[in-house]
């Protein structure tokens, strides 16, 4: 077998390597600087989607323009209208819980006081069953107390770090609705000296990315709305058959909608999350929900939101449930919410590229 000699030159041996290099410190960067990466873009997206409602505030003044004002005000309307959803429903998931959680020791406590526990411990061999379950309780007690301060300290941190994250969120959101109009301006004037044809060309394509970002979101926003009062109205039916508390109907309806806004595994949230709150007051008011919901979330899933979102974005249900599929497994939350949006932009790259390939071929 004949050996093959390749001669490389000093220089270009340094380049490669400088190359490897530079590659991999633009990894570390993209990495270490990932939180603050999706941070951006989480802003923009929001800036974007946002963008339609700060046109219909400034239009109701039609003698004066006030984008920057009418920017602001969408911002804090959101702001306002989530503290508002987190205040009505944060003090009923509380109490519902606190009532299940309440329940549970004393269910517990019957079931230890029957002698039917040791007689089943006996069939399995474990004739000290009763015994066995409470050094087990309190064994797992003194191990959640030891654990308590850690988890506390963790829980703090991880909220300091929500809040600042949020705090930026906004204050880029704003910044971007009000600065980006004039910094795309400039783009575009740099890039219409180089090359006319190419600036109109991406121009368009940004243009229409805008338009289904902010169509993602209306159509997103419908459906939650529509989710909420259903849900609303179900749990108020069910209170006035089984006779329980009917102020539940409103926080369990802004649940759903706040949940729904997180696509295919919002209404899987919710489901759960308001049977089991609904549990303490009537476990078959519960089921009746449960049941309703799921007969309920099969139309919606098959013909009310594909047909809106599938409308908004011109795409049909089955790319929807791959973006969604493919965004939650890279991304995670973050991913299933983008997911569906850039599908959009993708499908609108693909449909454009023949003008950015050649952009004097229009």
């Amino acid at each position: 077998m004949s050996k093959t000699t390749v001669d490389v030159d000093t220089k270009t041996f340094i380049r490669f390597w400088l190359v490897i290099l530079g590659l991999g410190l633009i990894g570390l960067f993209l990495w270490k600087a990932l939180t603050g990466i999706l941070i951006v873009l989480t802003s923009i997206f929001f800036a974007v989607a946002l963008t339609p409602l700060a046109k219909r505030i400034d239009g109701i003044d039609k003698k004066r323009e006030r984008r920057n004002l009418a920017s602001i005000t969408a911002v804090i309307l959101v702001v306002v209208s989530i503290v508002a959803v987190i205040s009505l429903v944060g003090p009923v998931v509380v109490n519902e819980t606190s009532r299940f959680l309440s329940s549970v020791p004393e269910q517990v406590n019957n079931l230890l006081e029957s002698e039917e526990i040791n007689h089943f411990g006996s069939s399995i061999g474990i004739p000290d069953l009763k015994n066995q379950i409470m050094l087990n309780v309190k064994n797992a007690s003194q191990e959640f107390i030891g654990s308590l301060s850690t988890l506390t300290i963790d829980s703090i941190s991880a909220i300091g770090n929500v809040f600042t994250a949020t705090i930026l969120i906004v204050v880029l959101t704003i910044l971007f609705m009000l600065q980006g109009p004039a910094v795309m301006d400039k783009l575009w004037d740099t890039i219409s000296d180089k090359n006319h044809k190419a600036s109109k060309a991406w121009r368009r394509v940004i243009d229409r990315c805008a338009e289904v970002v902010s169509k993602y979101v209306s159509g997103q926003l419908i459906v939650a709305i529509l989710d909420g009062t259903v849900v609303g109205i179900s749990v108020l039916v069910v209170s006035l058959i089984f006779s329980i508390d009917m102020n539940l109907a409103i926080p369990m309806g802004l649940i759903a909608a706040f949940f729904y806004l997180i696509p295919m595994f919002g209404p899987i949230i919710t489901a759960v999350l308001v049977t089991l709150l609904l549990i303490p007051s009537s476990l078959w008011a519960a089921v009746s929900f449960l049941v309703f919901y799921i007969i309920y979330a099969q139309i919606e899933n098959n013909l009310i939101s594909p047909k809106i979102q599938g409308k908004g974005l011109n795409l049909p249900p089955l790319l929807i449930l791959v973006a969604v599929t493919i965004g939650i497994y890279s991304l995670g939350l973050i991913g299933c919410v983008i997911a569906i949006p850039i599908a959009g932009c993708i499908r609108v790259l693909v449909e454009e590229y023949p003008a950015l390939k050649n952009p004097g071929e229009e």
